[in-house]
């Protein structure tokens, strides 16, 4: 989620925090201190609280140079991790926040499996939103949009999850960004779909679109860094045009800027399957994709999922 004021408890837990963490000391209720690509990630739980708690530390620190890799860095220097235990298995959401200091809360099922976490996407997700400066509540969808986007390319370039299921996901779940009935464009329908895959499908028809302009040199993964590197990221407020001429520049291209042109405030709807065929991507049934290698845009698919 993109940040927002903390309750005044959670405020006044954070202060405690950073001053345990200005001291050098480990969080109150104990966990783990990391390293990761020369940020310092604070990891607050207890390892009572979980089943499988000796295997969180190496799930937080895979996140991070997960989200690190993808961005050339990691989006802040220094980071609290809190994981709130919940009854169950699996990881069930979090929220991050950067005022005044980067913070992310995550709640993970007390019996989580080693296998939930390795295949875990929020950690990720969560940390990708730490990128981005807050653009505002209006324009959510660019923030949902870029975490459930990097989120799946970050981890194909990491080895940690496969190109086809990245795929056979968006091939699934895209969909439910196009505008439906009264859509008034990405700024002013702020449904569940089109604020998360709305913003998805914008990021991809964007890399598609810098790709080709640059014949494969960049995509947007560059326009991305460029953005974190000039802004420092959610701590940073910036209007979007900002953002999408900052990503703009440092590719050489107007694509984020004639794109957002088109489907702020008016229905776009552009034809998914044309797009995934030109790729190379095909539906194999049972949920599952085929990659054409012959495609007319194969390139590109495979340019997208190269790490830089």
């Amino acid at each position: 989620m993109q940040r927002l004021a903390l309750a005044a408890v959670t405020a006044a837990a954070m202060a405690m925090t950073s001053l345990a963490l200005a001291a050098g000391a480990a969080p109150a209720r104990g966990g783990a201190q990391l390293s990761v690509a020369g940020a310092e990630v604070h990891v607050d739980f207890d390892r009572s609280d979980f089943s499988g708690g000796n295997a969180i530390p190496a799930w937080v620190r895979r996140s991070a140079q997960i989200v690190a890799a993808y961005y050339g860095r990691f989006p802040s220097a220094a980071v609290t991790v809190r994981l709130e235990p919940v009854s169950g298995e699996g990881v069930h959401g979090g929220q991050t926040f950067a005022n005044p200091n980067a913070f992310i809360r995550v709640r993970l099922g007390r019996e989580v499996t080693d296998t939930q976490l390795l295949s875990d996407w929020v950690l990720v997700h969560e940390m990708t939103h730490l990128a981005l400066p807050d653009t505002g509540e209006m324009h959510a969808w660019l923030s949902e949009g870029v975490a459930t986007y990097v989120e799946g390319v970050a981890r194909v370039q990491a080895g940690n999850r496969s190109e086809t299921d990245v795929w056979a996901e968006e091939l699934r779940s895209m969909p439910r960004g196009l505008p439906q009935d009264d859509d008034r464009g990405l700024d002013r329908t702020h449904t569940w779909g089109r604020t998360y895959w709305g913003g998805a499908m914008f990021c991809l028809l964007a890399d598609v679109d810098i790709r080709r302009r640059t014949q494969l040199r960049l995509g947007l993964q560059d326009a991305l860094r460029a953005v974190l590197r000039a802004s420092g990221g959610l701590s940073a407020d910036w209007p979007i045009e900002r953002v999408l001429r900052t990503g703009d520049a440092a590719v050489g291209t107007r694509t984020l800027e004639d794109l957002y042109a088109q489907m702020k405030d008016t229905a776009v709807a552009p034809d998914l399957m044309a797009l995934w065929r030109q790729l190379g991507i095909e539906s194999a049934g049972a949920g599952g994709v085929r990659l054409d290698e012959h495609a007319a845009l194969a390139d590109v698919r495979r340019a997208i999922m190269r790490s830089p």
